[in-house]
């Protein structure tokens, strides 16, 4: 349910900004005006609002399959404070992913990035950890992956397209996201580690 929700406030602050620019450059996420005007809002701010259309579909997708799966095991393991813990770590996922960027480009007055991205690549992972067996289609793949492997190849390659920097994907802010969604839990309940492990050695 919190899910559909995200998505729907999401959505619609994306489509509203897309229209209005006063909105989306008041909060698109500007490392240099965060540094020098202490904006901090924006490190939040910016992951309402969307490149276009295709970012904000494909951000949103990607929750809608895997948010459910965070919220599920959160609502099962934190009784009373599942959904107040899935928030947090959308949000928090979301600040820490852009973390590295802000101090890679706080000099930078010609620097910003929008989107969601960073926490979804928090999401995603965390329902990696949670699920490591899950099958992963890429794209119209008819074959899955499953979502472990998935998870290193992501990472490996959203490490080397960060260091290329050749075109304007946050990739960065994917790794870190990632990064973050798989450790967040553990520290709460170490012994995802040890579940995530076993599931996959029993599986070969």
């Amino acid at each position: 349910m919190l899910t559909l929700i995200i998505i729907g406030v999401i959505s619609l602050v994306s489509v509203m900004a897309f229209s209005n620019r006063t909105l989306f450059h008041r909060w698109l996420f500007s490392p240099y005006l965060i540094s020098e005007k202490k904006q901090w809002f924006r490190f939040f701010t910016h992951l309402f609002l969307h490149a276009g259309y295709p970012h904000l579909i494909f951000n949103m997708l990607t929750l809608y399959f895997f948010g459910d799966v965070v919220e599920y095991v959160f609502a099962r393991d934190f009784p009373g404070r599942g959904e107040l813990m899935f928030v947090l770590f959308f949000f928090v996922s979301g600040f820490c992913a852009s973390v590295p960027a802000y101090y890679k480009h706080r000099g930078n007055i010609y620097y910003s990035a929008v989107g969601a991205s960073g926490a979804v690549s928090a999401i995603l992972f965390a329902s990696i950890l949670f699920n490591p067996l899950a099958k992963i289609y890429i794209f119209f793949i008819p074959i899955g992956i499953p979502a472990f492997i998935f998870g290193i190849l992501f990472l490996i390659f959203s490490a080397r397209m960060a260091r290329q920097g050749t075109d304007n994907v946050a990739h960065d802010t994917h790794f870190w996201g990632s990064v973050f969604g798989f450790v967040f839990p553990l520290a709460f309940h170490h012994e995802y580690i040890f579940i995530f492990f076993q599931q996959i050695t029993h599986a070969f």
